[in-house]
Order: structure tokens, then C-alpha cells, then sequence
């Protein structure tokens, strides 16, 4: 049977010194750290509040760090869980569970104990890596989920002293910064012990290109966790397409990456962790963005590479103004997760003096698929076109084995080799989700005659707030929870500073008054912030379809028209 190798027509696109193809990646992730540590051993690896960590005791940290864990029983194969924010602390580990043959579980430490449950009960780890924060919500786990060895992670250790210590200044803000970054813990490994083991001998056996080394969840089209199953060819696959993509970034040439991305997400784990570690550059970690943090950095190393949402974009933008701190010498800045607005690109570019561009991907492609070339022919609004090595097609959703004309919109199917293989654990999922080899995205594009795609709309009706989905089922079925709430919808609505905000329609019970602040309160203390709806509309129906669906694109057009957004 002969593959089918659709046209590409967007390499004719691809800015000067792009290529077509890339050669297949052999190795594992291991090995691009312990290639930077050999080209560049004193270069800086890590910069995180001004304390930097070279490439050699970066890797000398993964190797007894990867001991470590042997000794606490963790195997090849074994799924190992990480709940931290950006921290030095973050790279090691996730370097040395893949140094074992094991694999990474990623997980958001700002989730709330149901949402880690029901991650922990799918993946099933029995080794976790945890933030102090976070550790009293692993230890409260029922027996059946309790893990073997749970290592508590405190990230100012990882601090310069003398931020360490002023953070212990008895003042308001330093007592603030203080608790939100450290809390006491017993019953746990301390990571420095871990660390304090004697390095894994070279001769233990290494992962091969083909193993799996990441679960990355993403929210799917439910509320049910769905973990992509990565290999280390997917990922290495995308850290090789995205250095490709810059060729004016040479490797050890002084590049800085800014990691103000958290790398537990897809984007920022790929374009901030695995990509900056095989540059040999200099990544900076910012445990959460804050626009007066990278200003300061900006002053002594201007980001070669600055992977960020528009949200950022634009704070990054205004601060730098009004602050009077020049962002000349930011020369790549690529956006994601969302669209990027033309009227952003201009001012940053103006103030930058580089490129700001647009990009798009997937959890389930590790997670690059396209970006805007780093060149003058980039076109606003759109996405940019495929890389190296990516197909795609555009079909017809009903008939998803059916191409639709060129320039007509349709369903966007890719493969490449950062495409997953399915959904740990879940067959089923994994099957509707291919066509003959064919990943389906669920979002339906246009590609112009220069190769250029555009995303018109999604068959997937996830939220995509400041970067982050937001599955409505998952909302949906926590609001119905309420008393007093008899039906709901929650979608998405237009917001200037996060792409979309999640909003709900909601049916109360007959007789009942309801205070929609309560109800707001109430799903606080189950969901995660940003998944919580900004806004709550009392209705008296949902439409729905003659079986009794709620049709939330109805829901949405009734809500845009009662708030006058067009």
C-alpha cells in the first residue's frame, strides 16, 4: 500500500535556511544535556534570581539525582510524577527520571487536590516529585493512590543566600513571597538528600529513541484526563524542528531563553526545557511571570528566545514603558496558545527590535506544529506554515478521509514525527482521535496558495484562557454540583487579555434565588482559578438539540449578542 505524501506548498514559505525535512533523531533527551555539558561545560545552564548552574553540575545533579531515585526503587518504565513550578530543582528531575528509562508524569502544582486525584488515579505513578506546597495534598491521596516515595521539593534552596535570607526579613512582603513559595513538611524525602547520592554509574543502561518518556495531559474534548503519550523521538523530533526554525540562533553562542512559560505545560516544557538545553543556552527560570522580574533580566540578558501568550506579551510591553527599561535585543518572541493580535506585534517589534510571531500546536504533537517564519513574509493573523518534516491535510470533518478543495475550509489532519502515538491507557480515544495515520485536530483551518494556515473555528469546544483549555464538561459538571443550579452551559467568550474567558449560563431551580457570587465562590474551592467562570448569566432555558443536548455555539451567540460583543 502506498503512503499518501500530500503537496507542501508552504516550503516555498520557509525563511532563508530552513529546510524541507530534517534527518531522524537518534538518542534519547539524556543525551542533549550531556552534549551541552561536554561542548559547554562552564557555560551557564540555569539562571534562576540571579544564581546560575554551569552545564557541568547540571549534569552532575541529574546523575545523582537519577541514583537517587534508583535507590528509592524507581525503574525503567516506571511513571514518575513531578508537581513544581519553574525551578532548577524541575530540570534535573525531569532529566533524571528519563536518565533511568522512566518516564515523566507533569502535573500543574497549582491544581486542586480533586483535579491531581483524578490525574494521579489515571496514570497511576508510585513515585512523585512534589513541591513543599503541594506536599500535604499528595500525603491526603486514599491508600490506593498513596505512592512509594514522595520527595518534597523546597524551591528556595535553589535561591541565592541572599535572597534566601530576605525572604526571613520579618516584613509584610517579604512573609508573602515566603508562603507563597515554601511550607514546612514531614513524612518526605528532602530533595538535597536525594541529590547527596553518589552519581548513577555510567554503565547503567540508557533509554532508547522509541521509549516512552513524558504523559503530558491535556484536557481533550471532556472533562476526563486524557494523558499523550510521548516518546523521546516526538520530543527530540520538535526540539529539532524548532532549532531548525531559527537558524540565526547558533548553538553555544551565547543564547538566553526566558522560561516565563510554566514547563509543566506542553509549550513551555518543549520550548523551554528540552529545546534551550540542546542550544547550550542559558535558560532563566521564572517560578511565575512577573513583568518587573524579567524586566531586570532583560537589563543584563536580553532574551535570545522569549516563548510567551499574548497576555504577556502585552504586560512584558507596558511595564517596559512604564518603567522607561528598553526590550532592545529580545530577538525571537513566538506566541502561542492563542491569537496573536496584529496590534500587539507592531509595538512589541518597534520596542524589541526582533520578531514577534505567531505559532500553533497540540499537547498530542509535543506540542509544535507550525509557526510564522522568523522573517519578513510572516503573515498576521495566521499561524505560519507546518514544520520541517510535518504534513498536513484538510478534510472534511464528516468525511475526514476526503480532502477538500484548496483554500476551502476543512478539518486539519498532521503527521510528523512530533505527532504522538495515543492516550495512555485509553484505546478507545486514541483510535477516534486517527484517520490512516492521521492525527485529527479537531480545528477546522484554510491553507492559502504560499502554505500559510489559518484556524476558523474548532470542532473541539474547548475554552482557551491566557494560554490554558479549559474543557467545558469539566466546569459544567462541577456547576451542576450547586443546589441550586438545575442546567448549564459554560463557554467561551472574546476577552482582550486572555484570548477567551469562561463563562456560564445557568438554569436555577424553580422557586430558588440564587446569588451568583456564592455560586462563583463554590466552584473556587473545586476548580483551579483560571477555570473558574469570570462571569455567570441566570437564564430561564438552554437551547437544545431534539435529543436533549445543550448546542453551547447557541448558548454562545445569545451571550455575545446579550453583552454586545460582536
Amino acid at each position: 500500500m502506498t503512503t499518501y505524501h500530500p503537496p507542501r506548498p508552504w516550503i516555498a514559505s520557509y525563511a532563508e535556511g530552513v529546510p524541507a525535512d530534517l534527518e531522524p533523531v537518534t538518542g534519547s533527551l539524556v543525551d542533549i544535556v550531556e552534549a551541552s555539558a561536554r561542548d559547554y561545560p562552564e557555560a551557564p545552564a540555569l539562571q534562576f534570581f540571579g544564581r546560575t548552574t554551569s552545564y557541568r553540575s547540571l549534569s552532575e545533579q541529574i546523575d545523582r539525582a537519577a541514583a537517587g531515585l534508583r535507590a528509592q526503587g524507581v525503574r525503567a518504565g516506571d511513571r514518575v510524577a513531578i508537581v513544581l513550578p519553574n525551578c532548577p530543582q524541575h530540570i534535573v528531575a525531569f532529566y533524571a527520571i528519563l536518565r533511568l528509562g522512566a518516564v515523566v508524569v507533569e502535573h500543574n502544582p497549582l491544581y486542586t487536590p480533586r483535579e491531581l486525584r483524578k490525574q494521579f488515579e489515571d496514570h497511576g505513578a508510585r513515585h512523585a516529585i512534589v513541591w513543599t506546597k503541594v506536599v500535604r495534598t499528595v500525603q491526603e491521596f486514599p491508600a490506593d493512590l498513596a505512592v512509594a516515595s514522595l520527595i518534597s521539593v523546597d524551591v528556595t534552596k535553589a535561591m541565592p543566600l541572599t535572597t534566601r535570607a530576605a525572604l526571613r526579613l520579618p516584613l509584610a512582603k517579604a512573609r508573602q513571597a515566603r508562603q507563597a513559595l515554601h511550607e514546612r513538611v514531614s513524612g518526605t524525602l528532602p530533595w538535597e538528600d536525594l541529590v547527596g547520592s553518589a552519581p548513577l554509574p555510567a554503565t547503567h543502561p540508557r533509554p532508547a529513541t522509541d521509549d516512552l518518556a513524558l504523559i503530558q495531559y491535556t484536557s481533550g474534548t471532556t472533562g476526563t484526563p486524557k494523558g499523550a503519550s510521548l516518546t523521546h523521538r516526538n520530543l527530540l523530533s520538535n526540539a529539532a524542528q524548532a532549532r531548525a526554525w531559527v537558524p540565526s540562533i547558533v548553538r553555544g553562542d551565547g543564547c538566553v531563553v526566558y522560561a516565563v512559560l510554566p514547563m509543566f505545560h506542553a509549550y513551555g516544557l518543549t520550548l523551554c526545557l528540552t529545546f534551550a538545553m540542546s542550544m547550550g543556552a542559558r535558560l532563566v527560570l521564572f517560578p511565575r511571570f512577573d513583568p518587573d522580574m524579567v524586566l531586570e533580566v532583560t537589563k543584563k540578558h536580553p532574551a535570545t528566545f522569549l516563548p510567551l501568550v499574548p497576555p504577556i506579551a502585552d504586560r512584558l510591553l507596558k511595564a517596559a514603558r512604564e518603567k522607561g527599561v528598553s526590550l532592545a535585543g529580545t530577538r525571537i518572541a513566538i506566541s502561542g496558545a492563542m491569537a496573536l493580535p496584529h496590534e500587539l506585534v507592531v509595538p512589541f517589534e518597534e520596542a524589541s527590535g526582533g520578531y514577534l510571531v505567531e505559532g500553533y500546536g497540540l499537547s498530542e504533537c509535543s506540542p509544535v506544529l507550525m509557526a510564522n517564519p522568523v522573517a519578513d513574509n510572516r503573515v498576521p493573523g495566521s499561524v505560519g506554515l507546518p514544520l520541517p518534516g510535518t504534513e498536513c491535510r484538510v478534510v472534511d470533518p464528516d468525511e475526514p478521509t476526503r480532502d477538500v478543495a484548496p483554500g476551502e475550509p476543512g478539518e486539519l489532519l498532521v503527521r510528523g514525527p512530533q505527532v504522538f502515538g495515543g492516550y495512555f491507557g485509553k484505546p478507545e480515544e486514541t483510535a477516534d482521535v486517527f484517520v490512516d495515520g492521521w492525527f485529527r485536530t479537531g480545528d477546522i483551518v484554510t491553507i492559502d496558495d504560499a502554505g500559510f494556515v489559518r484556524i476558523v473555528d474548532r470542532i473541539k469546544e474547548l475554552i482557551i484562557t491566557g494560554g490554558f483549555n479549559v474543557a467545558p464538561t469539566e466546569v459544567e459538571n462541577v456547576l451542576r454540583q450547586h443546589p441550586q443550579v438545575e442546567d448549564v452551559a459554560v463557554v467561551g467568550l472574546p476577552n482582550e487579555r486572555s484570548g477567551e474567558e469562561v463563562v456560564a449560563a445557568i438554569v436555577v431551580s424553580p422557586g430558588d434565588d440564587i446569588d451568583v457570587e456564592a455560586v462563583r465562590s463554590y466552584a473556587r474551592g473545586i476548580l483551579t482559578a483560571y477555570k473558574v467562570p469570570r462571569r455567570i448569566f441566570v437564564v430561564d432555558e438552554l437551547p437544545k438539540s431534539l435529543i436533549g443536548k445543550v448546542l453551547r455555539r447557541q448558548v454562545r451567540e445569545r451571550l455575545l449578542a446579550l453583552t454586545h460583543v460582536s
